[in-house]
């Protein structure tokens, strides 16, 4: 009898993650490997966020905080929630965890019984499907075409919901296309929630800051009446390149929130104290570099949305936020290629041009891969450059 759990047997290692470590491993093996899977910004944590935790270790801040987040921490959220959102919250509407996964996790394992639904529109972050099922519920999986922009529709979210029906996940600007919900996209959805009263709304607004073109962002909670039965997840990961640092945070209804403290008082118990220090300056810092870093995404966004247009067989949208593209490559799974899946199509990437991307059947939607393009303008370069000869060479 094997000693893992059936809990485990259910899931599988994130996609992602294993493409960023199958990188690293060719590059070790001596391989120029360009590495276009990580969701992490290229950019250094600002120096006033480093000094700030720099200045916690200097006091002693170094000891066990309060299980789910400083007051300091909490407060400093609370003004953020407030500043940038319109939102008020209560110290006991707000939770901090050891980054914005850990979060989510928690949420699921705190409010999820066996067999309930979670309605997520794919393409969607691979970590969600199986936190659901990791927790006990259900993953109802909603595919949002192309020619929807790859959004949640009206339609089809009152199509998915049933009685099971527990959460709704929300991610704009997405993880993996970069797709933004619009005030009024949003406002419609809301409308079918308005009326299911026991389903709640999970809001995840980790790439908030990366966006372009005068995309204005809004979040559930903020254009609707639907705030007590929503749970808004953030963090300092992307918009202040704070990856390793490992802080998330969210805000909810109360219950939730306790039960979100419980989970977490069994597990990791406080997130980093010294983080935590480090977080409080970035939400309360200055937020003038932010602006600076969307802009230089903005222009590695536009060359690589441009070059990939231009390769016949690749077709990609141009999205609104997140620093990720999604480009078809469902022109060239054919015969002619012996290609047939967009796992063929990364593998054979991988093998021939050095060049690490992910399928997009990882994010729930074959015929596409997801470009990270949170890297240098030279490995960008580099890496079209690679991807155009890949599709040539199957002709």
């Amino acid at each position: 009898m094997s000693i893992i759990s059936d809990s485990l047997k259910r899931i599988k290692p994130s996609p992602t993650i294993a493409v960023t470590q199958k990188a690293r491993e060719l590059r070790v093996a001596g391989k120029d490997v360009i590495g276009l899977g990580a969701g992490e910004p290229d950019f250094d944590t600002p120096d006033n966020i480093k000094n700030a935790a720099i200045r916690a270790i200097k006091k002693g801040d170094t000891k066990y905080t309060a299980v789910d987040g400083t007051p300091a921490l909490k407060k400093a959220v609370i003004g953020k929630f407030r500043r940038e959102n319109k939102l008020k919250y209560s110290l006991d509407q707000i939770t901090v965890g050891t980054g914005g996964k850990q979060v989510l996790y928690n949420a699921f394992m705190a409010t999820l019984n066996k067999g309930d639904e979670v309605i997520i529109p794919a393409p969607f972050w691979v970590s969600y499907p199986d936190m659901v099922l990791l927790a006990g519920g259900k993953p109802k999986i909603v595919k949002c075409t192309e020619k929807e922009g790859f959004k949640l529709t009206p339609k089809k979210l009152k199509k998915a919901i049933s009685k099971k029906t527990k959460w709704v996940i929300l991610n704009s600007p997405s993880n993996p296309t970069g797709a933004g919900y619009l005030k009024k996209e949003i406002q419609d959805l809301a409308k079918v929630l308005a009326r299911n009263k026991k389903i709640y709304i999970l809001s995840d607004d980790i790439y908030e800051h990366v966006r372009y073109d005068n995309f204005n962002f809004f979040t559930i909670a903020q254009i609707s009446k639907l705030k007590d039965r929503t749970l808004t997840m953030n963090g300092v990961s992307k918009s202040y390149a704070m990856t390793g640092w490992r802080i998330g945070y969210a805000a909810g209804p109360k219950d939730i929130i306790k039960a979100i403290g419980k989970i977490q008082s069994q597990s990791t118990s406080n997130p980093s104290s010294i983080s935590q220090a480090a977080a409080v300056e970035a939400l309360n810092g200055n937020q003038g570099f932010i602006k600076k870093r969307s802009n230089a995404f903005k222009q590695r966004r536009d060359f690589v949305v441009k070059s990939l247009n231009r390769i016949k067989g690749i077709s990609c949208l141009k999205p609104n936020g997140a620093f990720y593209v999604f480009p078809s490559c469902k022109g060239l799974l054919n015969k002619k290629t012996k290609l047939k899946t967009d796992t063929d199509f990364v593998k054979k990437l991988l093998e021939k041009e050095n060049v690490a991307v992910v399928q997009g059947s990882a994010f729930g939607l074959d015929g596409y891969f997801r470009i990270s393009y949170a890297t240098s303008m030279k490995n960008l370069k580099k890496a079209m450059s690679r991807i155009k000869s890949f599709c040539e060479s199957l002709e």
